[in-house]
């Protein structure tokens, strides 16, 4: 354990020397904004840090048996090879969710970044080999997910697959890796429901919404995909909503004060520009946005987005956004805002905006999400981050993601 954790102490060192490089390798492959991509690396830093400490909590422990016959040890193993899919969105983020993790426990880790954002970690790669980290720690491919993705799939090496991405994807690798006995990790799709009641602070709720919403694009698995406001509220609340997404700052440029980036790529642009077209033919009112922002007609840029009179049968409130687009949703039953909350194969995030304690108790136990955020948003690898239903399995971050990469074994000897 001393020598992994001194590696990882090493290896963040050194990762602190290039600061500047890796922010610039995230700012240039995603288009993110400056401030957002000092975050990923932020989280790759606490990673390392965290993990360093945690593994200590895995030694071996010693017990006697109710009839004191035996001497029991319980010990912690690698599960063995690790293989990571890592999702393009937040390139560092996500690797920092796998490497804390796998280095701590031993386990030897191959990773996949996306095709569409692979430079952040191919980087990563390069300062790992500077320091003369042993071939074989940590170990970077990149190409064609057909190929490169279902060959690390069905190989019967890897103890355990890792993945942040979509239920679809998470279904294709799980099927795809059958071909032995594995572990699965796995960060899947959500579509948050983001619950806003009349005796909430609404200039906090709008914040929050707004900051998650808009920030990396939208392209956030955790962020509202509906937010149901109470009746009474509700044009007034949009009102708020339209105001903070009319002064978002879009654009890309390091030393200009901007709040959001474009989409990753022109597809993305296409799909969430389709379905706020589709949303408009449903019968949803677009308040502001839709398109590309004013004085920006080009690229992946998309205008923040918010539409009110949102139904719950329409596709933008039945399938995840991942866009800059904000969907607003009525509501007058708490249980029936909690029924329609519910309504969806994914489990991942919820959010509620009330001062009324009982109130919030009560939709938080109701609330079928791996994540209930009350008045608020906080995350940190200090903090499980996992999801119910079709929105994965294990978890990443906290202490309870290394016990995805550790295997208990029991030494019994027997007491003469």
């Amino acid at each position: 354990v001393e020598e992994r954790v001194a590696w990882m102490h090493k290896l963040r060192d050194a990762l602190i020397n290039k600061e500047e490089y890796l922010i610039e390798c995230i700012h240039l492959e995603m288009g993110k904004a400056w401030h957002s991509a000092k975050e990923d690396f932020s989280m790759l830093l606490d990673s390392l840090n965290f993990y360093s400490e945690a593994i200590y909590q895995y030694q071996p422990k010693h017990f006697d048996d109710k009839d004191s016959t035996f001497r029991h040890t319980m010990t912690y193993e690698s599960v063995g090879v690790v293989v990571a899919y890592l999702a393009w969105n937040f390139p560092l983020l996500n690797l920092a969710y796998k490497i804390g993790p796998a280095m701590a426990s031993g386990c030897p880790i191959v990773i996949k970044p996306s095709f569409k954002a692979p430079l952040s970690t191919y980087a990563f790669g390069e300062i790992c080999a500077e320091i003369g980290l042993p071939k074989g720690v940590i170990n970077i491919v990149c190409g064609d997910d057909a190929i490169i993705g279902d060959t690390l799939s069905r190989s019967v090496i890897p103890g355990m697959i890792t993945l942040i991405g979509s239920t679809q994807t998470g279904l294709h690798v799980m099927k795809t890796g059958s071909t032995s006995i594995k572990r699965y990790s796995m960060e899947l799709g959500g579509n948050a429901p983001a619950i806003v009641c009349s005796d909430a602070d609404l200039d906090l709720a709008a914040d929050i919404i707004c900051g998650v919403k808009f920030a990396n694009a939208g392209q956030i698995c955790v962020t509202p995909n509906r937010v149901f406001v109470e009746a009474s509220i509700h044009d007034s609340f949009c009102q708020k909503l339209v105001g903070r997404a009319e002064r978002v700052k879009v654009g890309f440029d390091r030393n200009a004060p901007v709040d959001m980036g474009p989409l990753i790529d022109k597809s993305a642009w296409e799909r969430v520009d389709a379905n706020v077209k589709k949303a408009i033919s449903e019968g949803g009112i677009l308040l502001t946005g839709g398109g590309y922002p004013k004085g920006i007609e080009r690229g992946s840029f998309y205008a923040p987005t918010v539409f009110s009179h949102i139904e719950d049968h329409m596709t933008i409130a039945r399938e995840e956004m991942f866009g800059p687009v904000i969907s607003v949703l009525s509501f007058t039953s708490e249980e029936d805002v909690i029924k329609r909350a519910n309504a969806t194969e994914a489990g991942l995030s919820s959010f509620i905006f009330t001062n009324d304690d009982k109130k919030a108790e009560k939709f938080a136990n109701a609330l079928q999400f791996g994540e209930v955020q009350v008045n608020g948003i906080k995350y940190g690898i200090d903090l499980m981050h996992g999801g119910l239903k079709q929105s994965g399995i294990g978890c990443d971050c906290s202490e309870l993601a290394l016990e995805d990469y550790l295997t208990p074994k029991r030494i019994s000897k027997s007491i003469r």
